[in-house]
């Protein structure tokens, strides 16, 4: 199992140098700290400080094209745009091409700087971004199985992941998480070769059932309070990875360095690369 996790872990890192950091770094939403979140130039920003993965969700249009955004509804906190209808899965891509993503700062990071026009990107859009590194990208596919007209079904949902996945020959550089594991289970079934993660939050549970339930999903990516040094141990002797979310202050990081987790998801990716590299460990 040691074994299989470490040749995991190379895979997974694709650095120019072909040397793995020893903790990988996930720029959530791209740099949601510095940069409006899930837009291009987070991503962007991201791969300029070299964060090994691009972080990002997608939540599918009424001509299921595959759009990022965290939110179902376009969230007016954070972007500007027409009256009316918000709910991406009602509106076409031309519709969601209308708001602006960009201008309005997050008060919730002061240091984020605005990018104003950006655009709601297509998964597309963000997967051409791939020749300017070796960084992975990890995609998240949002549900909410409560309200089902959200989302596509999970076998057509997972179709379209896979599609965009091939469209850009892509299938040796991409994670897909969730939080709803029918859709890992789906994902598994459309294209099995792909790397999968279990997202959780919730009561602390056993990492390698968690990873069962979500169809023997490699990596699990619980929140970083869940994590502790003997859940991530017993975790990586079923040969599994942890990548704990978002967590964004050294007090934090070094809880989760002590733990020996594989990767950590972080709004600030450049702080956390400083980090760890005054650390020896990236």
């Amino acid at each position: 199992m040691a074994a299989a996790r470490t040749l995991a872990i190379l895979w997974l890192t694709m650095t120019a140098a072909g040397a793995a950091p020893r903790i990988l770094v996930h720029g959530h939403r791209g740099a949601r700290a510095l940069r409006p979140e899930n837009t291009l130039p987070a991503f962007e920003y991201a791969i300029r400080v070299g964060a090994d993965v691009l972080e990002l969700d997608v939540w599918a249009t009424a001509d299921d094209v595959l759009v990022v955004s965290h939110d179902p509804l376009i969230n007016t906190a954070i972007c500007t745009g027409p009256e009316g209808e918000r709910t991406i899965r009602k509106l076409t891509l031309d519709e969601v091409r209308r708001w602006d993503c960009g201008s309005k700062m997050n008060p919730e990071f002061p240091r984020q700087q605005p990018a104003p026009g950006a655009r709601i990107p297509t998964l597309d859009e963000v997967f051409a971004l791939a020749p300017r590194g070796a960084f992975w990208f990890n995609v998240e596919m949002k549900s909410q199985p409560a309200r089902p007209e959200l989302q596509p079904e999970p076998e057509k949902y997972a179709q379209l992941v896979v599609a965009a996945i091939r469209r850009h020959r892509l299938e040796q550089r991409v994670i897909v998480q969730s939080f709803d594991f029918r859709l890992l289970r789906a994902l598994r079934q459309a294209a099995p070769e792909l790397r999968r993660a279990a997202l959780y939050a919730g009561l602390p549970r056993d990492f390698a059932e968690l990873a069962r339930e979500a169809g023997e999903a490699p990596i699990v990516s619980p929140h970083y309070s869940l994590v502790t040094a003997e859940r991530v141990k017993a975790a990586h002797a079923a040969g599994l990875q942890v990548v704990p979310w978002t967590a964004n202050t050294p007090e934090v990081w070094d809880r989760l360095i002590q733990a020996d987790v594989d990767a950590i998801i972080t709004d600030d990716p450049a702080a956390l690369i400083e980090y760890l590299k005054a650390k020896g460990l990236h």
